[in-house]
């Protein structure tokens, strides 16, 4: 059993957590800001602003690379948490640093492929991070919750992008971003938790 030490918070676990909502809600915003008119981020995807056709799209991929590193960061951060959590949470930073670095307009097979498995881990770590009799932040119930939630809001984004909505697609944007920028806020969330108690 590790000891209280050990499994304590690092001093830079704050700072760290509030490196994925910078990068990802940060970079959407930034990027669609210079995007200029014709880009709708209700229905265009987080990855239209990171192809050779956006307007800056440096930007973009800067940010998901940046949320990718705040990832794996929490992930090595987060000593309290389950070990089988942390790796998904690392999973999905490595993932979402892999979807900047492949463009969907250059390598739309390993873009998606990368983005379904960082979509994935992102949303089930949290339970998987519980701890049997763990209160608070990490109790398997909260754990469930959170990744019942997040696996709601993908599946909304899922049903968007393949147009099977009422609207043939027309939120995809809204429900990426809704899924993605809550994804890298539940990290600082369970961070602050913790760091409460």
């Amino acid at each position: 059993m590790p000891s209280a030490r050990s499994s304590a918070l690092p001093r830079w676990a704050l700072p760290s957590a509030l490196v994925a909502p910078i990068g990802m809600i940060g970079g959407w915003t930034l990027a669609a800001a210079v995007q200029g008119p014709g880009f709708d981020p209700v229905r265009d995807t987080i990855s239209a602003l990171a192809t050779q056709a956006a307007t800056a799209p440096a930007i973009m991929t800067a940010g998901l690379a940046l949320t990718g590193v705040g990832h794996v960061a929490m992930a090595v951060a987060l000593r309290p948490a389950a070990l089988r959590g942390r790796l998904l949470l690392a999973t999905g930073g490595v993932a979402t640093a892999l979807v900047a670095a492949l463009p969907v307009d250059a390598y739309p097979r390993a873009h998606g492929l990368c983005a379904a498995v960082a979509f994935g881990a992102l949303s089930l770590w949290p339970a998987a991070a519980s701890r049997r009799g763990a209160k608070g932040a990490l109790a398997p119930v909260a754990g469930v919750l959170v990744s019942g939630a997040l696996l709601v809001l993908l599946a909304w984004f899922v049903v968007e992008l393949q147009g099977f909505g009422p609207d043939d697609g027309a939120a995809t944007g809204l429900a990426e971003r809704a899924v993605a920028g809550a994804q890298s806020l539940v990290p600082l969330a369970v961070v602050l938790a913790l760091r409460r108690r």
